[in-house]
């Protein structure tokens, strides 16, 4: 009988997600339900954009929340490495037997022609894809431009008629003409798969006999099936799970609500509530309890009983559980909660020298410390009123940080003190004028401890959400009003690089 292994495969792009924990609790209770193994890999392919400070955080916060894999990067197993960039000569020899075999050819389309065949495609109401420039290309020719170090991709052949048939065991038999699939780029010019054939390899290699995933995935499922069959491989049976929605029906995006997993462990929610909340998202326990344990949940859980409707993701209906876990829990767990959430050693200890100098009395601690315990600070319009910027410029100056601080990765101090004062001298405001917000923003008050520090300690989840909280309480930014300031913001950006380009090249002379 074979062993039913499931997977989760974060990108570490960002911070951990709760759609993420969402599909790992499903693929958990799945496997221990049928005595399987559940595997975490990490698709790191996206080099650019991955590093490993989003790494440690993902895994940080899938085991906070009680998450435990059977096989991973941090564990090791019998299928290691379980980084995909740590497995890129596996994936270049699979991308050739493709093109040995006639599956798969490669592409010297540059960038720009793509770029105009997708406008010429849009403007004629067509379905974007690849039109096959390069599928006519001799061997011979092939092989002399790549010798000459022109650089090429591989695609893979997709048929142009009939329909992909795709077993799916919560939706049935989904249909997609073959027609509607763009010949994927198996391997980049920089010799890195892309997500698909990567995907695919490992998931085989690893011997995945389920994948229980997002239904924004189903669109590229039959780029999957078709790799399976062209390798001879049995596929896996796949599941789509409904994506979790905002209150509003649209899908949960963090301009709506927050959805690091990080800030919900820094606003004191207990992993056990969380777990329980997401499990009850497009599911329900046999007798419909709303209280249930990780434990509970597997020993019921049945994958049939998963309804297809979005499933909302309700801040309000979260914290009412969570107040339900605590009410019951015994005052010592409680105690040990609350040691455990910030009144920790590791915690305290960052906390405190902040307040060292300030204070005249142990009680003195709690108003300048207060909001390194709190969650949103209450704030009022008045409290950013600001001498010498308007409203308007205030938003547009807690905007831009923001965008900024969401790329930022290495979160410590001393790049946090960096990204503001560039931040400021790009937006032509003078760091005295600029900060005040910010103190408001972060401590509530314009009277408080250093508010880069402070923004070190809380984290980058706290930090994004008091200013996202800001700007709510400012009135918020239209669609419009972001599509300007990105606009000229990168305008702004570009020109302070070139400018500072130009006096470097002068050997910094004015």
């Amino acid at each position: 009988m074979t062993t039913v292994r499931t997977r989760i495969a974060p990108s570490p792009t960002g911070d951990p997600h709760v759609g993420t924990a969402y599909i790992a609790l499903f693929n958990l209770c799945f496997a221990r339900q049928h005595q399987g193994q559940f595997i975490l890999r990490i698709e790191d392919t996206d080099q650019v954009r991955s590093t490993p400070e989003s790494e440690a955080q993902i895994l940080s916060a899938l085991n906070w929340m009680g998450l435990q894999w059977d096989e991973g990067p941090d564990v090791g197993g019998p299928h290691a490495p379980y980084r995909q960039s740590e497995r890129s000569e596996i994936y270049k020899a699979h991308a050739q037997e493709l093109v040995q075999k006639g599956h798969a050819f490669h592409c010297f389309c540059s960038s720009e022609r793509l770029d105009v065949l997708r406008t010429e495609q849009m403007a004629a109401k067509q379905n974007p894809g690849y039109d096959g420039h390069c599928l006519s290309l001799g061997k011979a020719e092939v092989e002399k431009r790549l010798a000459a170090g022109e650089s090429a991709v591989i695609r893979m052949k997709v048929p142009r008629e009939g329909v992909c048939v795709i077993p799916d065991m919560l939706r049935g038999n989904i249909e997609i003409p073959w027609s509607e699939v763009d010949m994927q780029v198996l391997m980049k010019a920089d010799g890195l798969p892309t997500y698909h054939l990567a995907n695919v390899v490992d998931d085989h290699l690893m011997e995945i006999t389920h994948v229980i995933r997002g239904e924004e995935w189903i669109s590229s499922t039959p780029k999957h099936v078709l790799l399976y069959t062209l390798f001879g491989w049995q596929q896996p049976v796949f599941c789509h799970m409904p994506l979790l929605r905002n209150p509003d029906k649209s899908k949960l995006s963090k301009r709506k609500n927050p959805t690091s997993i990080t800030y919900y462990e820094r606003m004191g929610f207990l992993p056990e509530a969380l777990l329980n909340y997401l499990g009850r998202m497009g599911w329900s326990m046999p007798d419909e309890r709303e209280k249930f344990s990780l434990a509970e949940m597997v020993a019921n859980f049945d994958i049939t009983r998963v309804s297809l409707g979005g499933p909302i993701f309700d801040i309000e209906k979260l914290s009412w559980l969570n107040s339900v876990w605590l009410r019951e829990m015994p005052v010592p767990e409680l105690m040990q909660a609350f040691q455990r959430w910030a009144f920790n050693p590791a915690y305290l200890e960052k906390v405190v020298p902040q307040i060292q100098t300030r204070i005249q009395t142990l009680s003195d601690a709690v108003s300048w410390a207060g909001f390194f315990f709190a969650g949103q600070l209450k704030l009022t319009p008045e409290d950013f009123a600001h001498k010498k910027l308007s409203p308007d410029e205030v938003r547009r100056m807690l905007q831009i940080t923001l965008w900024e601080l969401e790329a930022l990765r290495q979160w410590e101090h001393s790049a946090i003190s960096a990204l503001l004062s560039r931040v400021s001298t790009v937006m032509g405001i003078k760091l005295r004028d600029f900060m005040p917000s910010f103190f408001v923003a972060i401590a509530g008050s314009v009277s408080s401890t250093p508010v880069m520090e402070a923004m070190a300690i809380l984290g980058p989840d706290m930090t994004r959400a008091r200013l996202r909280h800001a700007l709510a309480v400012l009135g918020g930014v239209s669609k419009n009003e972001l599509k300007e300031w990105d606009k000229a913001w990168r305008e702004q950006s570009a020109a302070a690089l070139a400018a500072a380009a130009v006096v470097d090249a002068s050997g910094g002379a004015a």
